[in-house]
């Protein structure tokens, strides 16, 4: 039964994590480095923040962790089971609950992932055609990177579709593909100031003196190179008719977070995230 699995029987315990005050730099080494989406930020060793890859893609040029991640984040405590952390996760749309203490000292973190490879074993048969959403559309093998990671973050999703000019499927592209095709690029910009008063109705443009200011400015730079050079290709498919376990088995196994849903002609019907069957532990 799944209100029998604890949180503690699950969770990672050995969580990689940053500190603050931390830098925006520090944080994406840590999530390219472990191929990790998100981690809990700590102040005097208690949680008082989360920040993943979205919330790095969405703030390119701030530094700052402390102006970059979620504050105050959900948490769960270890004695909850997995359930109480599936109907939070679904209910926020988060992707990790970091576990903590009476006295909020992080003592691991469960994901969705965790919870999905309990469904796994969970022996629900249910089709997952149900829990197949809508969601961004495919892109085209071609799309520069830059435009595709743009319309993930408008469609507030982290995986998409691709397909080539044939509409065969060819691949998936998700924020952990951008995000490791992604570079610090440091730039130096200039803006120019006028040193005229604009209360002189005298006064033309072109007559003001004006001074020149030189300001870095450090951002995460995502190539504009095609998404076909960056997606993942070697694709794991279920059907319509797949249960849920099975589902969640394949996702374990393979160690992703969305699978392709095709027909019995091999067309593409849609993606399913795996925080969707966390409906079905819900419902089940």
């Amino acid at each position: 039964m799944p209100e029998n699995t604890l949180i503690k029987d699950i969770m990672v315990r050995d969580v990689a994590c940053t500190t603050l005050p931390g830098s925006r730099d520090e944080a994406l080494e840590i999530l390219k480095g472990k191929k990790i989406s998100g981690v809990p930020v700590l102040k005097d060793n208690k949680v008082v923040g989360v920040v993943s890859r979205s919330d790095l893609l969405r703030n390119p040029e701030e530094e700052q962790i402390a102006l970059i991640m979620v504050r105050d984040p959900f948490v769960i405590g270890p004695d909850n089971n997995i359930i109480d952390a599936a109907k939070l996760l679904v209910e926020h749309g988060f992707r990790r609950l970091p576990v903590v203490d009476e006295e909020h000292h992080l003592l691991g973190l469960v994901t969705v992932a965790d919870i999905v490879g309990s469904i796994a074993s969970l022996n629900i048969t249910e089709p997952i055609g149900s829990y197949l959403k809508r969601g961004i559309g495919p892109v085209w093998c071609d799309t520069p990177l830059t435009v595709v990671a743009r319309n993930m973050e408008l469609g507030h999703v982290k995986a998409a579709p691709v397909i080539d000019s044939d509409l065969n499927l060819v691949g998936i592209i998700s924020d952990r593909d951008i995000i490791g095709a992604s570079v610090i690029e440091d730039t130096v910009e200039m803006s120019d100031m006028s040193a005229g008063s604009d209360d002189d109705a005298w006064t033309w443009e072109s007559m003001r003196d004006t001074m020149s200011i030189y300001y870095s400015v450090s951002r995460i730079k995502v190539p504009k190179t095609p998404v076909k050079n960056i997606m993942v290709k070697e694709l794991i498919t279920a059907s319509n008719n797949t249960g849920v376990s099975d589902c969640a088995l394949k996702m374990r196994r393979n160690k992703i977070d969305q699978i392709p849903v095709m027909n019995s002609n091999d067309t593409f019907l849609g993606l399913l995230r795996d925080r969707h069957l966390l409906e079905a532990l819900i419902k089940n």
